[in-house]
């Protein structure tokens, strides 16, 4: 893989999702359930409005004590979450990745 994208995919429950994809083939975040495609076209738009502020960005500690993210929107809902990183400075590098390629294509 060589650009970065989004994918659009029906999960095990009926659900459609996305992730974003960096371009080195590495999920960078992935979203919530949606019922319907539009609904779900809009959560990526909500990552492409969102995705460069880093006022967006709500970073977390698991139990586990690895980190990650979430992307909020304006309304301070969840539009993503990130995988699991093993230290801050990783889970920066992937905010950076989300910040950089939020714009990207859709592929479905």
């Amino acid at each position: 893989m060589t650009n970065p994208k989004f994918q659009i995919y029906k999960g095990k429950s009926g659900k459609l999702y996305f992730r974003l994809r960096a371009g080195n083939g590495q999920k960078i975040l992935g979203s919530e359930g949606y019922n319907t495609m539009p609904s779900c076209k809009n959560g990526i738009k909500s990552v492409g409005a969102n995705g460069r502020n880093k006022k967006q960005y709500d970073i977390r500690k698991s139990k586990s004590g690895k980190f990650y993210f979430n992307l909020l929107a304006g309304n301070k809902g969840v539009i993503g979450t990130s995988q699991m990183y093993a230290s801050r400075d990783t889970l920066r590098k992937g905010m950076k990745s989300v910040m950089k390629n939020c714009k990207s294509k859709v592929e479905l």
